[in-house]
Order: structure tokens, then sequence, then C-alpha cells
């Protein structure tokens, strides 16, 4: 039974990470409920349909959060707003999101899944429409805020497609649902820019909007029902202490933590900075044609699915090893940048798929400690995701003003190059 084998390969892989089970009965016994759940929806967990569905749902949702980012001008001019209160406008946005991770993530093991991402797309399409609507600084700060919370219900979405998928597939499932994360973030800023020539910044926002709420609609139909089974009994307040407590107990939580937070430090640091270099000598590329830099990142997010399916083959340790190898050699090419856009293609493709091949490893793995508590795990990793999003983008800006882009470009090294130092050291000590 190769399901079975699989299975047991990557939980032995687990546990020695781990450094032994430490689960007790009642979380045995909560898992054994989950995968019941579980064998009931794989009909629905296995329709390639229906994973596309929650792949485009994820990055629907998620590009909220980057949207503005080449609209700041253009927003600042028509709301009278000062450059460091339009400034604000990602910031906030990326707060929320952050508060999102840690309060409304975890609700997915004590909520119906179903009615809590129908709530949470519905509540985002309020927020949108405010900060469509927007007419004063105030408002249009509330609202993006808001928007950036709700957000998360992109990894509410993550939580509950692996908690559909069974064992045996859950990484190829894992894999292709984050993919659209991943090509959410790269096509965000291409769209939004577009559509803003177009018709208008608010137009971007009404735009969404109204796919958020077809979402809403297509999901509330597709998604399933829940079973006989309750989820957690925990309380609010216990359900986020708990989350605290998993990362105290588990150390592959933590080790895969530390990996999320160091590559989106990486993928930060370049994605956040490589505009500056285009648009001075010797390219003084549009906006356009630097937002098109996207649709080159999709390559390496989509071709990171085999990720996926090398983990149900029990081979994560190996998989991130590479993908972290190929993190760092991506900065090589990436250093060419002003004098060959091939190299810099070369590099961008290698970056975003090292990247989505450790992302998706990381959240098979941690959702397989706990099934029951998989959003709890989803939701505190993806903090350390933010944290470093946050660190590379604030570092790499700071440093091209003074330093340039030789000088991010090592940043972006010394990231990845920490990033395979833990793997190293922790891969010879879980040999023990």
């Amino acid at each position: 039974m190769p399901g079975k084998g699989e299975a047991v390969t990557r939980g032995t892989e687990a546990e020695t990470e781990v450094g032994g089970g430490t689960g007790t009965g009642g979380e045995a016994a909560a898992e054994t409920q989950t995968a019941a759940r579980n064998d009931e929806s794989s009909a629905l967990a296995l329709s390639r349909g229906v994973i596309v569905l929650f792949a485009v749902a994820c990055a629907a949702a998620v590009a909220n959060v980057y949207f503005s980012q080449p609209l700041l001008v253009t927003i600042g001019n028509d709301l009278g707003m000062s450059p460091a209160l339009v400034g604000s406008v990602v910031t906030l946005t990326h707060i929320g999101y952050g508060l999102g991770l840690f309060f409304l993530v975890p609700l997915g093991d004590m909520a119906d899944r179903r009615r809590l991402v129908v709530a949470q797309l519905l509540l985002l399409v309020l927020a949108l429409a405010v900060v469509a609507a927007a007419r004063t600084a105030a408002v249009l700060l509330v609202g993006m805020a808001a928007t950036g919370l709700l957000a998360v219900v992109t990894q509410t979405l993550v939580a509950f497609a692996a908690s559909l998928a069974p064992p045996a597939v859950r990484g190829r499932v894992v894999g292709l649902v984050t993919s659209g994360v991943v090509i959410g973030i790269l096509l965000a800023r291409t769209v939004s820019g577009l559509m803003a020539d177009l018709a208008g910044w608010r137009s971007v926002y009404l735009a969404s909007a109204s796919l958020t709420a077809l979402l809403a609609l297509i999901l509330y139909r597709v998604l399933p029902r829940p079973g006989g089974v309750s989820p957690t009994a925990l309380r609010y307040g216990q359900l986020l202490r708990s989350t605290v407590t998993l990362f105290v107990r588990e150390r592959l939580l933590r080790i895969r933590a530390l990996f999320g937070l160091l590559i989106f430090a990486a993928f930060s640091t370049l994605w956040s900075s490589v505009a500056l270099p285009l648009s001075e000598a010797p390219y003084f590329l549009p906006h356009s044609a630097i937002g098109a830099l996207g649709l080159i990142g999709i390559v390496g997010a989509l071709a990171a699915t085999v990720a996926g399916r090398l983990n149900d083959r029990g081979l994560s340790r190996r998989t991130t090893g590479i993908a972290l190898a190929l993190l760092a050699a991506s900065w090589l090419p990436l250093a060419f940048t002003r004098s060959s856009l091939w190299a810099l293609a070369v590099g961008v493709i290698l970056l975003d798929l090292a990247v989505q091949a450790v992302h998706v490893t990381n959240q098979t793995l941690i959702h397989a400690l706990h099934p029951d508590a998989g959003s709890r795990l989803i939701g505190g990793y993806m903090v350390f995701y933010s944290v470093g999003s946050a660190t590379g983008a604030i570092a790499a800006t700071s440093l091209y003003t003074v330093a340039g882009w030789g000088a991010v470009c090592a940043l972006g090294a010394a990231f990845s190059f920490l990033g395979l130092v833990l793997w190293v050291c922790t891969r010879h000590s879980d040999l023990r």
C-alpha cells in the first residue's frame, strides 16, 4: 500500500526532526477523528477543479495586500496625502495581515471552516468597498488595515485544503494551493498597475471586491459541510495560548518557521527593491514593464509544485536542502542585473522556485504534526513569514540607497546562506 508507506516515511521524518512525539491521548483521539473527516472528503480533495478553485481564491485574497504598492503616488495625489502618510498605507496593510495570522487563522481549528472562509471573504468585500469609496486619508487607512486583516483567509484556505487531502497526496495538494498564493503575490502589482492606468486606482479595489464576492458564493456552494465530528473544544483564549505552546513543544515547527523567515526575507529582498535598478540607467523601464517581471517569477513558482510530490515520497529533507542551495545560487545571476536582463530572468526563476519549494515542504510537514491544529500551526508559521518579508523589504530598500544593487544582492545571499547553514546543522543533529 504506497499511501501508507509514504505516510509512515513522512511521519518518521517529522518525529525525527521534532525529537520524538509528545502528543497526549486527547490529541491522538482528535487526530483520529480528523482522519475520519478527511476520508469522507477525500473525493473532494482529489478533484483538480476544486484544488484549482482553492488556489484561485488564495491568489485573489493575498493579492489585496500588494495591490497598493504601485499605486501609492496616485492615491496620495488623489487624496492629498503626504509622502509619509502614503507610505503608511503599505505598513498598515501588513500590520493588519500579521494580526490576522495570529488572531483569525487559528479560528479554523474551532469553527466550521466553510462558514469561516465565506464570512471572511464577505467581510473582505466590505473592506475593499471602503477602500474604493474612500474620500479621506483616515477612511482609506482604516479600509487598508481591515483589508490586510481579512486577507489572511488565504491561510485558512491552505489549512482547509491540507485537512481535506489524504496524507499520501497532501504535499501535492498543498503545493498546488500554495502556488496560487505565490502567483497572487507576483501578479498583484502588475494587475493593479495596468488597471489603474486604464480606469483609475479605485477600479482595482472595485474589481477585487466583485471577484471576492463571486468566489464567496462559489465556495459556499462547493466547500464541504462539516461532518458529525466537532472541532476542538478549546475556547478562543486557550486556542491562542495553544499556538504559542505548539512552538515551545514542537522542534520541527520552530525549525521550519526559521526556514520560512529566512526564505521570505530573501524573497522580499529581491521583490521590494528590483524596481529600483530597472527604473534607472541603462534600462529606464516603465512601471508596466517592471511589473511584468512577475510573469517570469510565476514560471519558478509553478515549477516548484513538484516539491509537494517529493514530500509525499518522504524526500522533504533532501528537497529542502536542494532548494536552499538553489536559493543561494540565484543571487549570482541576480548580481548581474544591471548588465543583463537575461541574468535577471534566470535569477528570478531560480529564486521563486526555491522559495516555493521550501514553503510547500514547510507547510506540509508542520500540518502533519497535529492535523487537528492545522490552522494554528500554519497561522503561527506564517507570522514568521511576515517578519521575514518585512525585514527583507526594509533592509533592502535602505541598503540600496546607501550602497547600491550589489549590496542588496549580498544581503539576499546572506539570508539564503543562513537558511542553508540552518539546514546543514539541523540535518546532522537529526541523524543522531
